[in-house]
């Protein structure tokens, strides 16, 4: 067993024989990136190697029985491969809890670039930027256009009433999540985050305008993998938040990083001011115009706050694994105090655009 991964590569390695074209024995490497479900490379004996990735849910307890979802993730991976959004080829769900503890899928390793940098230091040049961020808007509105009805994912979540499902579902999580924190310190702190109901209240008392679409629920700068050399994004990885929902949400997230940054990031975001990405409106302008949506988008403001909120309770999440030693990355502990500053920012993003609103 792999002392890095807890992984039994032989147990797995035999499995994986069944269902793939591999030599055995395999290795495994476990992804330093991702914070909810554990991630592992798998490289065969072949020569050259072949490479997979494994995601399985994590070990133990969970927290909240909606989180985690791979098989989920695996569904709708499935129905995109015939579609023009670009997805890893799947290749097998596994339920089966005797081979790696919880249920996992396998699928194709993508060899490209994750940036996480909103900034994207990497690049040549602000037009080269600016191609980047134009092919992740390009794709998003690929997967918004997707009648969901043509895959097979009529069924994957409820139609209309997304964000005060999700404000409702967000507060149960944040309830588990605090009580869990509060157990593990010995009652020595309650666990909620600071004015998380003055959030909440104001997100169901002004609810956004409908609209329905395939959401991936978590679609950002480090969740696509581009070409190697080309501004071309080659897959999208993390679909365990994806559902029927409002476009709007996908939208707001990646504009939400593009100004943040990641939650695990060990430092900020570089500041040169010789480098400049597409800005906000740049942005939206063009995601209206590759799905026919009217300019200017109507609920912004609502969407923007609550992608906060949801990545807060995210955040908030891996601090309640981290309490009870269940958060699948090294980065966990950059990522769990920034529930507080993103709730901050969420209600300064709604009472700078409804100053009538502050309480």
């Amino acid at each position: 067993m792999s002392q890095q991964t807890a992984v039994n590569e032989q147990v797995l390695g035999e499995y994986l024989a069944t269902k793939l074209n591999l030599t055995l024995p395999i290795q495994c490497e476990k992804f330093s990136h991702g914070q909810s479900n554990p991630t592992f490379l798998v490289i065969d004996s072949s020569s050259p190697a072949q490479k997979f990735v494994v995601r399985k849910k994590p070990s133990g307890a969970l927290i909240s029985k909606t989180a985690h979802a791979v098989e989920r993730e695996y569904r709708i991976i499935k129905a995109l491969g015939q579609t023009p959004v670009p997805v890893p080829k799947v290749f097998d769900l596994c339920t089966d809890n005797s081979i790696l503890g919880t249920p996992f899928y396998v699928m194709e390793y993508l060899d490209g670039r994750i940036f996480k940098d909103p900034m994207l230091p990497e690049l040549a040049d602000n037009r080269t930027r600016e191609q980047y961020y134009m092919e992740m808007v390009r794709v998003m509105a690929a997967l918004h256009n997707v009648d969901y009805r043509k895959v097979g994912l009529d069924g994957y979540g409820k139609h209309g009433g997304y964000y005060s499902r999700q404000a409702k579902s967000l507060t149960k999580v944040h309830k588990l999540q605090a009580e869990t924190i509060a157990k593990s310190t010995g009652g020595a702190t309650d666990g909620t985050l600071p004015r998380f109901n003055e959030l909440v209240d104001w997100l169901l008392a002004n609810p956004c305008p409908d609209d329905i679409t395939i959401a991936h629920g978590d679609y950002k700068l480090d969740n696509v993998v581009f070409h190697k050399t080309e501004p071309r994004i080659i897959g999208v990885l993390d679909w365990e938040l994806s559902t029927i929902g409002n476009p709007r949400a996908d939208l707001a997230n990646m504009l939400q990083y593009m100004a943040l940054g990641p939650l695990d990031a060990s430092s900020p975001a570089t500041y040169n001011p010789n480098i400049t990405i597409p800005s906000e409106s740049m942005i939206i302008r063009r995601y209206c115009n590759l799905t026919h949506r009217s300019y200017p988008l109507q609920g912004m403001v609502y969407a923007k706050a609550f992608s906060l909120l949801r990545n807060a309770v995210i955040a908030h999440g891996i601090k309640a694994r981290l309490s009870i030693g269940q958060a699948s990355s090294s980065a966990a502990a950059l990522a769990a105090d920034n529930g507080p500053e993103r709730i901050s920012e969420a209600l300064n993003v709604i009472y700078s655009s409804h100053p009538q609103s502050k309480l």
